[in-house]
């Protein structure tokens, strides 16, 4: 709004004044600075007050006085004399028919019989005319622009144009404002106040003489506003306005620019406001407020605001109308000065040439980037890298030129002047049309060699992501932009063989961790490793990674696993296939053994370790995963006829793996993502150490339980050393008993120095008279030290508990021994069998080794079978059997895991079973089935069955208990193993035990029917004795319709058998179908005519013998016709008992009786039963 810069605006002292209404400051302004407040003043002096105090009628007085002297006080007091209500009346009755009549329309109510043009008309009337002609041209503006839909129009207008009444129609503009504020809203004449000549100067009048309306006026004009304010006349003349509100109030200005960027309107208004602050704030050395405000624009987290803004800089630049009037070249001149002001300062040029040729090499034509720059000089080079990436602006020459001079200036060695540097570099990545063709800088930095590795290896999108990265914004960059660059870097500064071999003897970062940000020498070396530079080169990296490793802490940088992976990728596969031994170096086992000193002895283990937790995590997991990576590489490496280096069995034996994964769990928030890796490799690579029971266990022991028992310890459970308890173990169990009671209260780690002497004296334990207190106590400890060194307590246990044979030397087994062979656990002294909580400790050991067998013989197959396919191929040359080795080693193994879980299952039933002199104790191993067939039965307990409960306190009952766990498991595990072990068979009478003691004994129903069908007499008779017991055990519609089998089979087979066979057969098997019966009632038909039938068969056998078998027959029909007269018989014991002729040796005549025997108890069963 240039046609306002030669009226006078109202001072930011007049407008401060009027706010606080401070009259001494008012009585101070000059008569011309006074002139434009009056209105208010009037009003303020004339009106009644709200405020009743004496300290303001003393500033009426003083106001009153500081009126009397001016002569345009009077014309303001009578304008205020009118009758504002009839006013307010007739302008609502224009207004209603200006909508009916249209907005167009001549007509008007509030000025009829205009004689003249308004500014005649204005000088000639009286006040109340002068307010309607005022009100009238006003409301008609104002009309106009609610009927515009947003589009800019200017109105010429007489009454705002003349500058001789320009004070007279703005004291009426803010009389009428001030009595009519419902009529004329202030917002709504500041809007149309926009469309005529010196809108501007009426507004900030009006807006002093109402100073409260301040913000209101400033957000409803904003709000109102454009998106793009210089893309328009109404936008520009919005800024000015806006602008020359602010000047009047500076105070607010800030606050304003709030608004805009809250609105996304008037981009150059925010702009503006900031260049008028910062010129109005005193230099500093700091960064100034005009590129901190663009920076947040640019740079912060709201997409909105950036794209608006990033839109004004690209329109701005589109409209070619780069003048000083324009915000957005004044903006980009201040931003080159406050640039050319922080540039060192330059030397002669031309001196320095004609300079003595003894000069020093390393004087710098520039001197060097001030210290107290260098922040700003950063935040001014991030402010144009944003310009110039997100917002698209395009620097002109000199902008370009003062840039490159800044970016090749060098800084303090400080961390900001490194920082600096890094910005530096970046932005001549990102734009590198800024690249002067004169000079390169070159630096020995992590980024620069990280950037080279980026250029050999062509990774142009992983520079793009560093540039971005460093820069902190996210700007778009073309590769082809980057080809000159890369030239420089690649054929000039850095060749790939010097990017190498400088790698090498980069130093390793002290305490790497997740804490130190920014670009590392790991970074680099993990590029190099990706492109397999070293082993091009011929460069050993080995060293450099031992070392880093060595050097880190938690919590854990994210580098460090990645660069483990891509290190063993490298030792493994060669860089290319026309040279297969281009591959990098293992660590040494001797290395890795130094790393986990102070651990593997366990003596040491809590004293001053050389290496941090993290050093021996990744550590670990470099060994397993080396490991792993080479069985998964076993075809390749064979095709290629390599075979790398494997780490010894001995070395992995001495690593403590399950102390290291106990550390690791409680540190899992601290090392990122390496506890689950390990685990995966754990589960993978060694099954046994990730048993459910240990895991569940060792909650137990780091639980609140344990927390609180430690509360308990006393230095007196420290006093006891590994030797004294050696001494107490052959003297005294009360002294024994005491020792152990205090290890309880130590941890895991504190007791690895006593598991020498606790296993070494397992054996004396299995003498008679030890307390069984100690026992348990003993086997408590064994599983606390199982959850940190479970593979060398296991080996050490196992030789501990040899049978102890005179004049034979006891073979001590290693762990190798024991995973090839894990039968080897039961081969124990005969005693522990009959000690539960040693045996507990057995079974643990075998469920383990078996595990780890699995493994073992899996890991070796991966090894061994490419070597022997292609040895095999040589030999036989046939390309069509490659195939065959593989599938024979694979059932081969299958078939030897399967034997080996099966004889295992085997030998602990067999140890179920009682011993000669606890069958004379009678201990009777059927008490758990009868026990439980006497809750189903409701029956009275009988003398024999208080003695069965009895015996259930035996160790033997303990025993199978523990035995039947581990099969429960191992049947869960792998169902097949529960079909071997039954197809194989055992005796029957641990049926009963296996049935009620083995809860997944249920999984038989489903191969009973094919164990049936076996042609083997044996395997049909044990098939339907289990399923007897499994059908009173689970009375399920599977098991009856199984037992309907197996009733049809027992009929099918009487037609087909031998008279020998069918003795075979049928004396053992007839007492199943009472169990039939009692479990399904509806067999009982079924069963009883199978009973009849084979009696039959029997009689017609015998039938020319002299003996007559027919009486026999004949009771069996009278039974079967009408079983309740012969209830009562049958109960007589004495017809139990009474002569059957039992001596008779002839089977048809035994098996008759055996069948009158089944046929009562059935029928006793179904009495009792009703």
């Amino acid at each position: 709004m240039t046609e306002c810069t030669s009226l006078q605006f109202v001072s930011p002292f007049a407008f401060e004044a009027m706010q606080k209404v401070d009259v001494v400051r008012l009585a101070s302004l000059s008569d011309p600075e006074l002139r434009l407040l009056l209105p208010c003043l009037v009003r303020m002096a004339l009106c009644a007050p709200a405020d009743q105090s004496q300290s303001w009628a003393q500033d009426k007085k003083l106001i009153l006085r500081l009126l009397s002297g001016v002569e345009a006080v009077n014309s303001i007091v009578a304008l205020l004399s009118v009758d504002f209500h009839a006013l307010e009346q007739d302008a609502s009755k224009e207004q209603q028919l200006r909508h009916k009549l249209g907005g167009g329309s001549g007509e008007s109510i509030l000025v009829s019989q205009l004689q003249h043009g308004l500014t005649l008309e204005f000088e000639h009337s009286d006040s109340p005319r002068r307010l309607r002609l005022v009100l009238s041209e006003l409301l008609a503006i104002m009309n106009k622009v609610s009927e515009s839909s947003g589009e800019f129009f200017f109105k010429s207008s007489e009454l705002f144009e003349s500058p001789v009444y320009l004070e007279e129609a703005a004291d009426v503009l803010c009389i009428l404002q001030a009595e009519l504020p419902s009529l004329l809203p202030i917002v709504d004449v500041a809007e149309a106040l926009l469309h005529v000549r010196n809108g501007a100067w009426f507004l900030c009048l009006l807006v002093a003489n109402v100073p409260d309306s301040f913000n209101e006026v400033c957000r409803g004009l904003i709000k109102n506003g454009e998106r793009q304010d210089e893309e328009s006349l109404g936008g520009r003349r919005r800024t000015d306005a806006l602008r020359f509100l602010c000047k009047m109030n500076p105070s607010q200005a800030l606050k304003v620019r709030g608004m805009v960027v809250e609105e996304c309107h008037l981009p150059g208004l925010g702009v503006a406001l900031t260049l008028d602050h910062t010129k109005n704030e005193a230099s500093e050395d700091g960064v100034s407020d005009l590129v901190c405000f663009v920076s947040g624009l640019l740079l912060g987290t709201n997409a909105k605001v950036r794209t608006w803004f990033g839109t004004f800089i690209r329109n701005g630049q589109q409209r070619k109308r780069e003048t000083s009037s324009s915000v957005l070249w004044q903006m980009r001149r201040q931003l080159l000065l406050e640039l050319m002001g922080i540039l060192p300062t330059v030397r002669s040029t031309r001196i320095v040439e004609e300079a003595d040729v003894e000069m020093e090499p390393n004087v710098s034509v520039y001197s060097g980037l001030k210290e107290e720059h260098v922040v700003k000089a950063s935040a001014l080079l991030r402010l144009y890298c944003a310009l110039m990436g997100i917002a698209g602006l395009k620097p002109t020459e000199e902008e370009a030129e003062q840039l490159l001079q800044l970016m090749t200036s060098r800084p303090p060695a400080t961390p900001a002047g490194v920082r600096f540097v890094s910005l530096s570099f970046c932005m001549l990545l990102a734009f590198s049309t800024l690249v002067s063709t004169s000079g390169v800088s070159a630096s020995f930095g992590e980024m620069l060699l990280l950037v080279a590795m980026y250029f050999h290896s062509n990774q142009l999108s992983a520079i793009i992501d560093l540039v971005c990265s460093t820069l902190g914004m996210k700007i778009v960059i073309k590769p082809s932009s980057l080809s000159r660059m890369k030239t420089i870097f690649t054929q000039e500064i850095f060749t790939e063989q010097v990017v190498t071999a400088h790698a090498v003897r980069v130093p390793v970062t002290s305490n790497l961790s997740a804490n130190i940000t920014g670009f590392l020498p790991i970074h680099c070396i993990y590029q190099l490793l990706r492109s397999r530079s070293f082993t091009k080169h011929k460069v050993s990296i080995k060293d450099w990674i031992y070392r880093q490793l060595c050097e880190t802490s938690t919590p854990l940088h994210p580098q460090l696993l990645p660069l483990i992976d891509v290190y063993i990728n490298s030792i493994l596969t060669p860089a290319s296939k026309s040279n297969p031994e281009a591959t990098n170096q293992p660590v040494t086992e001797q290395e890795i053994l130094n790393i986990f000193q102070g651990v593997i002895g366990g003596d040491n283990i809590r004293l001053n370790q050389r290496f941090s937790i993290t050093a021996q995590l990744l550590v670990l997991y470099y060994t397993l995963s080396y490991e792993e990576a080479l069985l998964a590489n076993t075809k390749t490496l064979a095709a290629m006829q390599r075979k790398p280096k494997s780490y010894s069995s001995s070395l992995m034996d001495q690593i403590p793996i399950k102390f290291l994964i106990r550390q690791a769990q409680g540190l899992q928030q601290e090392l990122g993502g390496l506890h689950s890796a390990l685990l995966r490799l754990l589960a993978t690579n060694y099954p046994h150490l990730c048993i459910v029971d240990d895991w569940i266990c060792e909650e137990e022991i780091t639980g609140t339980d344990a927390l609180l028992r430690r509360m308990l310890l006393t230095s007196n459970a420290k006093n006891h050393s590994p030797k004294q308890l050696q001494e107490a173990v052959p003297v005294s169990h009360t002294q024994v008993m005491q020792i152990l009671e205090h290890l309880t209260l130590l941890s895991a780690s504190e007791l690895i120095p006593y598991a020498e002497v606790l296993t070494s004296n397992m054996n004396q334990l299995l003498n008679s008279g030890v307390p069984r207190r100690i026992l348990q106590t003993v086997n408590k400890l064994w599983m606390v030290l199982n959850t940190v060194m479970p593979r060398r307590l296991w080996v050490m246990t196992v030789n501990a508990l040899q049978p102890s044979v005179k004049f034979v030397r006891q073979q001590k087994y290693t762990q190798n021994d024991l995973m090839i062979d894990p039968l080897i656990v039961l081969r124990c002294d005969q005693r522990v069998y009959r000690c539960p909580p040693l045996m507990d400790i057995t079974l643990h050991m075998l469920n383990g080794y078996l595990l780890a067998s699995k493994a073992y013989l899996s890991a070796h197959l991966k090894e061994t079978a490419e070597q022997d396919r292609l040895s095999q191929n040589n030999t036989i040359g046939l390309v069509g059997q490659t195939d065959g080795p593989e599938v024979t080693r694979e059932e081969l193994k299958n078939a030897l895991l399967a034997a080996q879980d099966s004889a295992a299952v085997q030998i602990l039933l067999e140890i179920c079973l009682p011993t000669e002199d606890e069958k004379a104790k009678r201990v009777n191993p059927d008490s758990l089935l009868r026990n439980v067939q006497s809750g189903i039965t409701a029956s009275t307990p009988t003398k024999g069955m208080e003695e069965g409960e009895d015996n259930l306190l035996c160790n033997l009952r303990e025993v199978q208990c523990l035995i039947c766990c581990l099969l429960h498991q191992m049947y869960i595990a792998d169902p097949n193993i529960a079909k071997l072990v039954h197809f194989q068979g055992y005796p029957c009478e641990l049926l009963p035990l296996t049935v009620a003691g083995i809860p997944s004994m249920h999984i038989c129903l489903d191969f009973i029917p094919e164990l049936i069908a076996q042609p083997e007499l044996e395997k049909q008779i044990f098939a339907i004795q289990l399923l007897s017991h499994l059908c009173i055990q689970y009375a399920l519609p599977k098991s009856l319709s199984v037992a309907r089998l197996a009733v049809n089979v027992m009929g099918t087979l009487l037609t087909v058998l031998t008279q020998a066979k069918r003795y075979a057969f049928f004396m053992p098997t007839l007492p199943s179908l009472v169990s039939f019966c009692r479990a399904f009632p509806p067999l009982y038909e079924d069963i009883m005519s199978l009973l009849i039938q084979i009696g039959q068969v029997c009689a017609s056998d015998v039938a020319t013998q002299t003996r007559d078998i027919d009486p026999i027959i004949t009771r069996l029909q009278q039974i079967k016709e009408k079983p309740s007269g012969w209830s009562g018989i049958c109960k007589d014991p004495s017809y139990k008992n009474g002569p059957r002729d039992t001596g008779s040796m002839d089977p048809d005549v035994q098996l008759c009786h055996c069948i009158e025997s089944t046929i009562i108890e059935i029928i006793n069963m179904s009495v009792s039963g009703i």
